[in-house]
């Protein structure tokens, strides 16, 4: 609900403050005093494309400031939240714009931008009039009327579930065949790569192995010689048996050297010991440097196959094993891709076949709808005086989406038998108006949480019709808040609270001010309404017949 509007240094305003209430409020005044300004300065708050030029000749910068109150379950909190701005009861936009066309805005006093405010915009205020592209008169806002006029919430829910259900399905399906053609065009590198690698069969650490193995062997003649004749020294006839000999010598004279010879006999002994580890060693190696030479050739060839396929594949070749799994595993896929890919078909077919079911039950649904929302804008439009007039909800086939399968346009023909078409195609400016009053009493609902402007609604009808026009209007704005801006004296009686906008010269500059009206002012403000600049007692009584009426 808007509470406070203050605006300075707009167009022809200085300064102005406003406190607006609940229920039905008018605006009045002269043709030309300024009301167009005060919704152009609304407008500007909430983010409106507008006016460019909007800041007061000679004025740095022009501003305004609305206050809204918000209820705990307002739509707003959510805009609020998902912007990361501070909310609570109290919303207050404010918004500048300098003499240079540069714009500034905060929600509650924090920056934001245009696209904020404009969504904050569609939750707040709700404009109608002849000109009016942003409410009934749009057509891409139908649907979502109709909707709500039907009570299909769970319906769409539904709907809108089963879409996003089909659009995974359909997803999943196109990316199984994207995955299973990438496979098919590979499949016969794919075979090959794999028996060729199977056929291999590396193994991690095979690479250096074979490569130590190798270079053993390539030294190994060289080294061969020169191992078995220190080998030969290091036994036999060599070292051991002189060694032994030494040691026999020594200890058979042993008893007869006082004891000095045991020392150098136990070291011998420890010799001996090490002698013979050393010639197991040296042995060890001989039996390892006798080869067949075929056994070098078959292990250059297989080290450089090896070698060779680690290279083809761009890989390390202690990482063939793991690639052959690698490839191994696409070919399984290729294998079991078919019957992947009908699994995948036959979730789309069910998805499809789920949202079908549910897009139909929610056009029944609209359909019958549509005939109750005729039949209640027909029933409107008799004390408006067009009981002539036809109102139509047109359903037709669309496009299937998340909203469903329908597009639902609101048509009216004027007189019986003329061509049916769009709003505001169809019917004059006054007819227009009373459509759109009738159309709006009957799709409100629950629009406490909006504050619902009329911009010259009433234009072009008068007595009884305007009287019509201003019962609705404050039957509208029982439990939440209408702004009209009305040129009809009926109207304006019907309202809770008036003001009245006029202009004044002061210092030869010309202003705008709004003035709140109390009750004898307002019967001046009606009977100027009824009568024109010269107010008559007759225009006087008039006007009090109508605040009493």
């Amino acid at each position: 609900m808007l509470r406070a509007l203050d605006i300075r240094d707009m167009l022809i305003i200085d300064r102005l403050e406003l406190s607006f209430q609940p229920g039905l409020n008018a605006l009045t005044g002269e043709t030309g005093a300024g009301k167009s300004i005060l919704l152009d300065s609304l407008g500007f708050v909430l983010g409106w494309r507008g006016r460019a030029e909007l800041v007061r000749q000679g004025a740095a910068q022009g501003e305004v400031v609305a206050e809204f109150e918000l209820s705990p379950d307002h739509p707003a909190h959510a805009i609020l939240a998902e912007a990361g701005l501070p909310g609570g009861d109290e919303l207050i936009l404010r918004r500048i714009n300098t003499a240079e066309g540069r714009k500034t805005a905060w929600v509650n006093d924090r920056r934001c931008s245009g696209d904020v405010l404009r969504a904050l915009s569609e939750t707040l205020i709700e404009l109608h009039g002849q000109h009016d592209d942003r409410g009934l008169l749009n057509p891409r806002g139908h649907r979502a009327m109709l909707d709500d006029f039907a009570g299909v919430s769970d319906r769409l829910t539904s709907v809108r579930a089963a879409w996003t259900d089909m659009a995974r399905a359909r997803k999943a399906l196109a990316e199984t065949e994207t995955a299973l053609a990438a496979v098919r065009s590979e499949e016969d590198f794919l075979r090959h790569a794999v028996a060729e690698l199977d056929q291999l069969d590396p193994q991690p650490g095979e690479d250096a192995e074979l490569d130590a193995r190798r270079r053993m062997m390539q030294g190994a003649e060289r080294i061969r010689d020169d191992v078995a004749r220190a080998y030969a020294l290091l036994s036999g006839d060599g070292a051991e048996g002189a060694m032994s000999d030494a040691i026999r010598w020594l200890e058979g004279v042993s008893g007869n050297a006082g004891g000095q010879l045991d020392e150098p006999i136990a070291a011998l002994g420890r010799a001996m010991i090490e002698l013979g580890e050393a010639q197991d060693g040296v042995n060890a190696c001989l039996q390892t440097l006798d080869f067949d030479p075929s056994e070098l050739e078959q292990a250059e060839e297989r080290l450089f196959a090896i070698r060779a396929l680690a290279r083809k594949h761009d890989v390390a070749p202690d990482d063939l094993g793991a690639f052959a799994d690698t490839l191994r595993t696409r070919l399984n896929q290729l294998e079991a891709g078919d019957a992947d890919l009908a699994d995948r078909r036959a979730a789309v077919d069910a998805a499809q076949k789920a949202y079908d079911n549910a897009a139909a039950d929610l056009s029944a649904a609209r359909a019958t709808a549509a005939g109750r929302l005729d039949a209640a804008v027909m029933a409107e439009l008799a004390p408006l005086k067009m009981e002539r007039a036809v109102f139509r909800t047109e359903l037709s086939p669309a496009e299937p989406g998340p909203e469903g399968t329908d597009a639902v346009a609101f048509t009216v023909a004027t007189n019986p038998g003329a061509p049916a078409g769009p709003l505001n195609k169809i019917a004059s400016g006054g007819e227009l108006s009373r459509f759109l009053l009738a159309l709006k009493v009957c799709l409100s609902g629950d629009d406490s949480a909006r504050t619902m402007i009329f911009d010259e609604i009433d234009r072009g009808v008068g007595g009884a019709t305007a009287d019509a026009v201003g019962r609705r209007l404050a039957s509208l704005a029982q439990g939440g808040q209408v702004l009209v801006v009305t040129h009809s004296p009926q109207v304006a009686a019907r309202a809770a609270h008036h003001w009245r906008v006029q202009k004044q010269v002061t210092d030869g500059q010309t202003l705008s001010t709004v003035i709140p009206l109390a009750q004898p002012d307002r019967v001046d403000e009606i009977a100027r309404m009824v009568a024109g600049d010269t107010i008559t007692d007759e225009a006087r009584a008039a006007a009090r017949a109508l605040l009493q009426a």
